[in-house]
């Protein structure tokens, strides 16, 4: 996207001026509001700002009770999320962010935040990527553009027995929207174990304009051996029995090639990129840690999948069987889809329940 107006902006147009403006949102401006940044005089850091008083990290963070839904923004149109910071403590995929556009009731992203930020184990990894990156220690940090028209909120609800503490920023612009630009969703989707010879569904009930921007998976392996020759399949607008796009393997869609095998080590190899990636392995330790699980994510940045009336993806979770014959796996399986679209959004599948979400 080349915009001048704030939204889009990149290396070849970064001088440009524009009319756009800045505001950001935290726990020490929770409407973001010009030069009221810093006032607090109460919240999680008063206690050590006791000697130095107003101005001096009174409130850099938040506590989100057990069972508590909290507001992190609330933000009148036009304009656009440019980027989101933040820490969460507890069980990532016990943290719930939904994204609302517009006045919706349906959020738009509704995805456990360890999942979105493509932690779905709980376990930090580190990731550099365009549109995500994780840093240490727990700092997840998105750069999806997110433009709405006129209102925008965002949520995070606690669904963890314990508190919550966090720390985010919300970085934004308030600036005019082109009448083409489509609206950011995220939809979490998880199945353990996947039925026996079914394919496992990464987004369906779409309806609308828009286009396919990425996707992550945290994938379980319930089986020995190589795990990924399933084939992710797109239907686009109207495919029935077959798709449009069909791939020629799971590690070939995440931008990797014959099982992710360090030749020299004989061993999964990590890696990130601008556009995909396999950001995170986790081997069993011989004893409670038993079985292999892996973190992808692959962005559609510049081969966005267009679609005019629907979407459907799916992947197939296929190894190997004696005589080199296919075996459909029966494998823990989550995913996030990230795409944009013209609005209204359709309601989503009802969220799994807290045991159904839980790392076990």
């Amino acid at each position: 996207m080349v915009q001048f107006n704030g939204l889009g902006m990149n290396m070849g147009n970064l001088a440009r001026l524009s009319s756009a403006l800045t505001r950001s949102i935290s726990p020490e401006n929770f409407a973001g509001e010009k030069g009221m940044g810093g006032m607090a005089t109460e919240g999680t850091g008063a206690g050590c700002a006791r000697d130095l008083g107003q101005g001096w990290k009174v409130s850099p963070s938040v506590v989100i009770q057990a069972g508590e839904t909290f507001e992190l923004a609330d933000i009148q149109g036009p304009g656009a999320i440019q980027q989101i910071w933040m820490t969460p403590t507890g069980h990532w995929r016990f943290g719930i962010l939904r994204i609302y556009w517009d006045d919706q009731e349906t959020p738009s992203v509704e995805c456990p935040v360890g999942d979105f930020f493509c932690m779905g184990w709980g376990e930090f990894a580190p990731l550099s990527s365009l549109a995500v990156c994780v840093n240490p220690g727990s700092a997840f940090n998105c750069y999806w553009e997110m433009p709405f028209r006129r209102r925008c909120r965002i949520t995070m609800t606690n669904l963890g027995d314990e508190r919550m503490v966090l720390y985010y920023q919300i970085n934004y612009t308030l600036t005019d929207v082109p009448e083409d630009t489509g609206y950011f969703h995220a939809q979490f989707r998880r199945t353990n174990p996947l039925p026996y010879k079914e394919v496992y569904t990464i987004l369906d009930g779409v309806r609308g304009q828009g286009h396919y921007v990425g996707t992550y998976m945290a994938w379980g392996v319930n089986n020995r051996g190589w795990w990924g020759e399933g084939e992710i399949k797109f239907y686009l607008d109207g495919d029935d029995a077959f798709p449009t796009i069909c791939g020629t393997g799971t590690e070939d869609y995440f931008c990797g090639s014959y099982d992710f095998e360090n030749q020299v080590t004989k061993q999964y190899q990590e890696f990130t990129t601008p556009y995909a990636g396999l950001a995170q392995v986790i081997r069993p330790d011989t004893l409670y840690k038993s079985q292999m699980r892996f973190g992808m994510y692959r962005w559609h940045i510049t081969d966005p999948v267009r679609f005019q009336q629907d979407i459907r993806v799916t992947i197939q979770a296929l190894g190997w069987r004696s005589f080199r014959r296919y075996l459909p796996l029966q494998d823990d399986i989550a995913s996030v889809a990230y795409w944009y679209q013209a609005l209204p959004t359709e309601p989503f599948p009802a969220l799994p329940d807290r045991d159904e979400l839980e790392v076990i």
